[in-house]
């Protein structure tokens, strides 16, 4: 069972250093993101970690409401970050005290309902403490002094964040259910597609309202084998806010990505690929989910002999970092193809947990050293010792060698692709770690 992380939102009137904070407190894991090949990203959202804590974080500043007036873009912002978030934290700027923007943002964050946690930034040094005193007229409790340039104060603000995190973010499903979603930008037909999987089947469908907000479970079972399907598509929020901010699609699908084994990229048929379904499929990837690669509205495509073999290679050209997922054609209002759908699930979720064994592994490993031998820096050569699988979901392998830093991601990769030529693990990432043998 998966997890779903908490969800921290930084909000504030503008120029007071939300991005700042939101760098800070994310560290390198965003440039570390931005190496994986065709994978393009806002850096509007991130994972991070403080201690023991797993989290997501969203800087606000980054949501674009496009023309709206100042006021109205402050208040468009923190209204999303409280529709997202388990904890706020609230930024204001030391060095011009209170304003009448800030009040602003105080009034919105009253009738959230959701742990407020008050943070003054800008306070470079002790002697500027004394700034912070005004701020407990906004009404939050205690100020946090922090520096976002020195990076001061942000232990103590991120210890406060994690006491309000919620405790019980799992579900309650059976382990052998397979839970899947749909994620792919508005209008892609998601809905149609969860509408023909479950019509398809003709089952009872129970909806049970899922711990993921606003999101609509449903259960369905085919050949004996439970499903569930978290359908992101129930997740739309009402309003010009939402509409008018394609980065709040993302948002949307990530917890639903959480808390899926198998993840449908679903695709438009007719309009083919945006830069969009590359960030939004970027996610699931980086989850470490298994992924399908589903082109819908096939049935309105003019096709001959050829059009499909076309489209196949354009998605592996431009979803570089998903050359293991498979890809299904079909058409959720005709029901065309829809049958080829549930195996390649079940397929995906099946090699995202397998385990294969080590003795069979090193066998793999050593044939690939023969066939082409380890790289060598400065005359030193890598030796690679033993290799063991250490995790499913995704699968996730410790190749033990001499010196880590000899390890080469294109030999990495090498050795990737003869797990993969050897074992399959189609529709699943896997991982790959060098360690020093000691």
């Amino acid at each position: 069972m998966f997890m779903v992380k908490p969800v921290v939102a930084i909000v504030g009137r503008p120029n007071v250093g939300k991005s700042t904070i939101f760098n800070r407190i994310v560290g390198d894991r965003i440039s570390i993101v931005e190496d994986i090949p065709g994978v393009t990203r806002d850096r509007i959202y991130s994972a991070a970690e403080w201690l023991t804590h797993d989290f997501n974080i969203i800087d606000t500043g980054g949501i674009d409401i496009g023309d709206e007036p100042f006021l109205e873009q402050i208040r468009a912002q923190a209204q999303i970050a409280i529709d997202e978030a388990d904890v706020i934290i609230f930024l204001t700027n030391g060095r011009e005290g209170v304003t009448a923007a800030d009040e602003e943002v105080a009034k919105i964050l009253y009738k959230a309902k959701k742990p407020v946690v008050l943070a003054v930034n800008k306070i470079d040094n002790p002697e500027m403490r004394d700034q912070i005193y005004d701020f407990y007229s906004l009404g939050f409790g205690e100020p946090f002094p922090i520096s976002g340039s020195h990076g001061l104060g942000l232990g103590d603000l991120l210890d406060e964040a994690a006491k309000h995190f919620p405790t019980d973010q799992g579900d309650n499903y059976d382990p052998d259910t397979i839970k899947f979603s749909l994620i792919g930008r508005p209008n892609v037909g998601k809905s149609s597609l969860v509408n023909a999987i479950l019509g398809e089947e003709r089952v009872i469908v129970s909806n049970i309202a899922g711990t993921t907000r606003d999101a609509i479970d449903s259960m369905v079972t085919v050949n004996g084998q439970k499903y569930v399907i978290i359908d992101t598509a129930g997740m739309r929020k009402k309003g010009k806010v939402y509409e008018s901010t394609e980065k709040y699609s993302v948002l949307r699908a990530l917890r639903a990505i959480e808390r899926s084994d198998v993840v449908l990229v679903v695709l438009d048929g007719e309009e083919g690929i945006i830069e969009q379904d590359k960030k939004i499929a970027g996610y699931a990837h980086e989850a470490g989910r298994a992924v399908v690669i589903v082109v819908n509205k096939w049935d309105a495509v003019e096709k001959d002999e050829k059009t499909m073999k076309a489209f196949e290679q354009n998605i592996r050209e431009h979803f570089l970092f998903l050359d293991y997922a498979p890809i299904v054609f079909l058409s959720a209002l005709t029901k065309k193809r829809i049958h080829t759908l549930i195996p390649m699930i079940d397929m995906a979720s099946e090699n995202h947990a397998r385990r294969v064994e080590t003795s069979v592994l090193n066998d793999v490993i050593m044939d690939a050293v023969a066939m082409n031998p380890t790289p060598t820096d400065n005359g030193k050569r890598l030796k690679i010792y033993y290799t063991t699988q250490v995790a499913v979901s995704p699968p996730t392998f410790v190749v033990f060698v001499n010196d880590p830093e000899l390890m080469h991601f294109s030999y990495q990769r090498f050795l990737e692709n003869r797990i993969r030529d050897a074992f399959g693990f189609e529709g699943t990432p896997i991982k790959i770690f060098a360690r020093e043998r000691k």
